[in-house]
């Protein structure tokens, strides 16, 4: 656990396609890293390329992001030892309760011989890696529980040794009512044994808390049928499929990358990644996912993003990131800690000084097994393991429903929020504009109109252009090739169509051509309020009609909102279409705060307000203009089929790019949160009561004590325990 460290944050990783060319062949493979780094459950700062223990708290590295051996080298090796102690222990133990029977069977010294020779190689060999990590905590100056327990177990253990070695060399108050120095052979070996216990109950806990990753990781099918140009078909490895290849998917296999569907048709079971349950249909333009599974059609798709550029990867990197940062609440512990391990010292030091004055012959054989009692007990492995495990878990939950979280500090701001600011277009709406209406006037037929416009628009990149193309050839109309184009920024296009001049834009365009649009003012403003964008035509000089183009609402987005307010969560709509697009749509879903006509740089003015009356501030949205805002808020969240720089600065990415993803959000972060503070409840009552039971507080009251071994069993389950309480995060419902 951590104690007076600064920790470093961990770079967040990206969601987004790495830039650059085609990726090597050994990037390629498979989501995971070429190599297995091993990071430290409690202090994400230490990274290993091998397996051992943290310098700082002496907790087993784990594989990073859940990529390692399925079996953990650690604790493979804690198995065996925990074994061969275990066997030792039997007859230890059994002697030891022999008492006199035993003593009169073999007599005290052979006793004593036959003690040590069973005690010696559970506490040096079965018990080193305790010694070795306590020992390595003094050398960073960085006291920890094996600290604690190295001090307990060589205590209890050299005690004994010199006991049984030396036993004149001790004075009366050593000595029991016989005369004899009692040895605590078995103490040292039931301490080491029960503390091993709980270290493989404890690895196998965390193996637990990375299987949402893991099973991430299996998504990721082995091979890919590639078709070749000559129309042939062949299964590779995923190693050898590149950018542009062209592969086959049949029913029931897994898709190998990303990439569009060309020809077929499919439903795809994308709940693993979203979350959501229902298979979605996909035709020829239709996007896929690579580790979602196919249903019982058959398509072709073109490869598009492969290996390490693959949604799944990023998920599988971004995830790990997550599981590894540490949340403020952590804080709490950190503090506690610093001064936790030198506390328990003085607290042992004076238990030992009370009981060796105070207490009851023998004096200072009581004090020394109390004092061990103390150091075993005190043990802050359950306080070190509260946040991270809690956090490990939560996050890879919210991979398997389709939240990623990007860091532990989201998590926990999140259940704070109170506010939540929305963009409309691709967050409320589904961001793929369609030509709804036209309206020719004069000698211009709707075709000819269509026609026209189309062919100026087929320069565009704007959604809105390509809505237009699009809805021209749906009713049979090709667009007619261009000549010269010019774009004006926050107005419109103009150029040459054929013979003839064609404008196409708002009416700030018009205006600034000085032409007039007539009745179609009226008409427009009529659209407007029904929620469609309009878009006026001036061909040569003259207006000629307008096209009306409407971005359709989500069909999840008004139950999400409604969710979202019975949550009590103020929803504000932030737009950059006109007030009538907008306050149309605002209006159809309920929401009365509307922001309309805004550019980039002012919806982060209007985050910065909302935070300054103080109100904690989420912001959703999946554009390039979203990026401020969504960097400036308390919580940023991107939905997934959104742009690169939106997923950049967001905290919080929906992969599904649906608002009940919020709500699952948040349902997460208070399950997380308050799981975190079950554990942090626990381990610190579980301290506060234990030491000064193990100090002896009882004695006067009830005469009852606290034996080493009963205090390394519960030490032992403390762990486990809070690792317990965590791992029930994985199937709270979202």
């Amino acid at each position: 656990m951590a104690l007076g460290r600064k920790y470093a944050h961990n770079r967040p990783m990206r969601l987004a396609p790495a830039p650059g060319g085609r990726p090597a062949d050994d990037e390629r493979t498979s989501p995971e890293p070429l190599a297995t780094m091993y990071v430290c459950p409690m202090h994400p700062e230490v990274v290993r390329d091998r397996p051992g223990a943290c310098p700082v708290c002496g907790m087993a590295l784990e594989p990073h992001a859940a990529s390692g051996p399925e079996e953990s080298p650690e604790l493979a090796d804690m198995t065996r030892r925990l074994v061969v102690s275990a066997a030792l222990n039997v007859p230890l133990l059994v002697l030891a309760m022999g008492g006199m029977a035993a003593r009169h069977a073999f007599g005290p010294r052979t006793l004593a011989w036959i003690e040590l020779g069973l005690a010696t190689p559970v506490a040096l060999w079965a018990g080193w890696p305790f010694f070795q990590r306590g020992w390595e905590s003094v050398v960073h100056a960085s006291p920890n529980m094996f600290t604690l327990i190295a001090i307990g177990v060589g205590t209890s253990w050299g005690y004994s040794v010199v006991a049984a070695l030396a036993p004149g060399i001790f004075p009366v108050s050593f000595r029991g009512p016989d005369g004899d120095v009692a040895l605590y052979f078995e103490a040292a070996g039931v301490i080491t044994t029960l503390v091993l216990l709980g270290q493989v109950l404890e690895l196998r806990a965390r193996r637990r808390t990375g299987d949402a990753v893991r099973a991430l990781l299996g998504l990721a099918p082995k091979t890919a049928r590639v078709v070749r140009p000559d129309g042939t078909e062949e299964d590779v490895p995923l190693a050898h499929v590149h950018v542009g290849d062209r592969l086959r998917v049949r029913p029931g296999e897994k898709i190998p990358v990303d990439g569009v569907v060309l020809e077929g048709r499919s439903t795809v079971d994308e709940s693993m990644l979203t979350g959501e349950p229902l298979p979605v249909e996909k035709t020829a333009g239709g996007r896929v996912t690579g580790g979602t599974v196919n249903g019982t059609g058959s398509f072709v798709m073109r490869a598009e993003r492969v290996g390490s550029e693959t949604l799944l990867a990023q998920i599988v990197r971004m995830v790990g990131e997550a599981q590894r940062s540490r949340a403020p609440i952590q804080r709490l512990a950190d503090v506690v800690a610093s001064y936790f391990v030198p506390a328990v010292l003085v607290v042992t030091a004076g238990t030992f000084a009370a009981w060796s004055v105070v207490g009851p012959e023998p004096r200072m054989a009581h004090a020394l097994v109390n004092a061990v009692a103390v150091l075993i007990i005190a043990c802050p492995c359950a306080l070190g393991l509260a946040t991270p495990m809690s956090v490990m878990v939560a996050v890879g939950r919210g991979a398997a429903a389709g939240v990623l979280v990007r860091d532990a500090e989201v998590l926990e701001v999140l259940e704070k929020v109170d506010t939540l600011v929305v963009d409309k277009t691709g967050t409320l709406t589904e961001g793929g504009p369609e030509l709804v209406s036209i309206t020719a006037t004069g000698d211009t037929g709707e075709d000819e109109l269509l026609r026209l416009a189309a062919g100026l628009e087929r320069a565009s990149e704007h959604p809105l252009a390509t809505a237009i193309v699009a809805g021209a050839r749906a009713r049979g109309v090709e667009p007619a090739p261009a000549g010269t184009f010019r774009s004006i920024t926050g107005k419109g296009v103009t150029g040459v169509v054929g013979r003839r001049s064609v404008a196409l834009g708002n009416r700030a365009l018009l205006d600034e051509l000085g032409v007039d649009p007539g009745d179609l003012g009226t008409r427009a403003e009529a659209l407007r309020r029904e929620g469609q964008t309009v878009v006026l035509v001036a061909i040569d000089g003259r207006v000629a009609g307008l096209l009306g183009v409407t971005d359709p609402i989500k069909p999840s987005t008004p139950e999400a909102l409604a969710a979202l307010r019975a949550e009590r969560v103020r929803v504000v709509m932030v737009s950059g279409d006109s007030r009538a697009t907008a306050e149309a749509v605002a209006g159809r879903l309920g929401i009365d705060e509307v922001f309309a006509d805004v550019l980039p740089r002012e919806k982060g003015e209007i985050v910065a307000r909302l935070q300054a009356e103080g109100h904690v501030v989420a912001v959703a949205g999946d554009g390039i203009n979203d990026a401020p805002a969504l960097a400036r808020a308390n919580v940023g969240i991107a939905m997934g089929n959104g742009a690169d720089v939106a997923l950049e600065s967001a905290g919080v990415t929906l992969v599904r790019g649906d608002l009940r993803g919020i709500v699952r959000a948040r349902r997460l972060s208070r399950r997380a949160m308050r799981n975190i503070r079950q554990n942090l409840f626990f381990a610190f009552v579980y301290n506060v009561l234990g030491i000064p039971v193990a100090a002896g507080v009882l004695y006067p009251l009830a005469g009852l004590t606290l034996s080493p071994m009963l205090a390394s069993a519960a030490m032992s389950l403390s762990s486990v325990s809070v690792i317990a309480n965590a791992l029930r995060l994985r199937t709270a419902p979202l």
